[in-house]
């Protein structure tokens, strides 16, 4: 590809999607290949994004706005990508990253009702230009992508905990990238098996990556 640092792919997706599996799964291939990698997740990745992570995601009475989320998930990816991303691609290895600003296109975007070029002027301002070289976008019907949560054990966050009218403006919003920008988003149906899922992911890697 050219590239002076090492690849950057990013796994996109609703609630539910599967979008995190299958960053295991390629992580684990990578690993056997011998390819130097590191897996990282948005918000989060740093001990100062960590702690926004926490800020944004805990469920709380307090109404959070949308100028308000998109300020915190912009500065939390601020940090990500100059404390650990960019260093990590610089040094020669790729990164895995569970979300990167294609989430904040579609959850504050397309959902919240931001202006898009506010949030494209946001999100290149955070990054510092940085684009993935290849992106996931796992779709799955929102009823069906909320039926694997209890599956996690885990109590649902805030944004979780939203109206399925929400995440269904989320996948929409997330389409609609995907059209705009089809040479580098790649949909994948996240409805089967996860094995037959990371055939197609690891297919894609092959042809674009050399993986």
């Amino acid at each position: 590809m050219g590239l002076a640092r090492a690849p950057f792919v990013t796994f996109e997706g609703i609630e539910g999607s599967g979008k995190t599996t299958q960053l295991g799964l390629l992580s684990e291939y990578l690993a056997g290949q011998g390819i130097p990698h590191v897996v990282t997740r948005e918000p989060g990745g740093t001990p100062v994004a960590d702690e926004i992570r926490r800020l944004l995601l805990s469920p709380r009475e307090e109404r959070v706005f949308p100028e308000t989320e998109l300020l915190l998930y912009e500065a939390a990816r601020a940090q990500h990508v100059r404390a650990f991303i960019l260093p990590a691609l610089t040094s020669g290895k790729a990164v895995l990253c569970d979300r990167f600003f294609d989430a904040t296109s579609a959850y504050q975007g397309f959902s919240r009702g931001i202006d898009d070029a506010r949030i494209e002027e946001m999100n290149a301002f955070a990054s510092g230009g940085l684009v993935p070289d290849l992106t996931f976008l796992f779709d799955i019907d929102p009823e069906a992508g909320f039926l694997r949560l209890p599956g996690r054990g885990t109590r649902p966050d805030r944004i979780e905990s939203e109206t399925i009218e929400f995440h269904r403006k989320v996948r929409e919003g997330y389409l609609r990238l995907q059209a705009g920008h089809p040479d580098r988003i790649v949909r994948i149906d996240g409805a089967p098996p996860a094995d037959e899922v990371f055939r197609h992911v690891r297919g894609w890697v092959a042809a674009r990556l050399g993986w």
